[in-house]
């Protein structure tokens, strides 16, 4: 096991938020944190991102930026594996500040799981984090998704079912 994913754990124990899901009509503030893949995932995000401002929420989205990956438009904030420590520990501002954010929803956009991403889900004080269903995660959402098809599969879905919640 990796110092990362000891971290992780320890981070998920020590974790005390509020966890509910909130009527999604009243909810506010939402988050959406995803990996980038390639062009065609960043303007699926974007629709995404657009869509929930139109239904009059603040978004904030935070996307893991992998090593050589092309940073489409810069338009979201990002963090990669140079802020990563020897330790496990994730050593960005950007990252700790979305961590710490109290975020109505928390949409996490991946097929596949990414460990950094999965550690700030372990961090976040998030009221309802919603993700694709993976077994072995389920201790780190709320809400998961089971989906095996598109990224914009995914996010149609997860948005299908927070509307339904109240």
């Amino acid at each position: 096991m990796s110092f990362l994913e000891k971290r992780t754990r320890r981070a998920l124990k020590k974790n005390k938020s509020v966890r509910n899901s909130v009527p999604y009509k009243q909810a506010q503030q939402v988050g959406v944190l995803f990996s980038v893949e390639d062009k065609q995932k960043h303007l699926e995000i974007k629709e995404f991102v657009h869509q929930l401002e139109q239904d009059g929420k603040k978004v904030q989205v935070l996307e893991y930026l992998p090593l050589k990956a092309e940073n489409y438009e810069f338009m979201f904030d990002f963090f990669t594996i140079k802020d990563l420590s020897f330790w496990g520990e994730i050593k960005s501002d950007i990252a700790q500040k979305f961590s710490d954010t109290p975020f109505d929803y928390l949409y996490y956009i991946d097929r596949e799981s990414n460990p950094l991403a999965i550690n700030l889900l372990a961090n976040s004080k998030a009221k309802c984090r919603v993700g694709r269903y993976r077994e072995v995660e389920s201790d780190f959402f709320e809400l998961m998704i089971e989906q095996n098809g598109t990224n914009k599969g995914l996010m149609d879905t997860m948005l299908k079912y927070t509307k339904q919640l109240r």
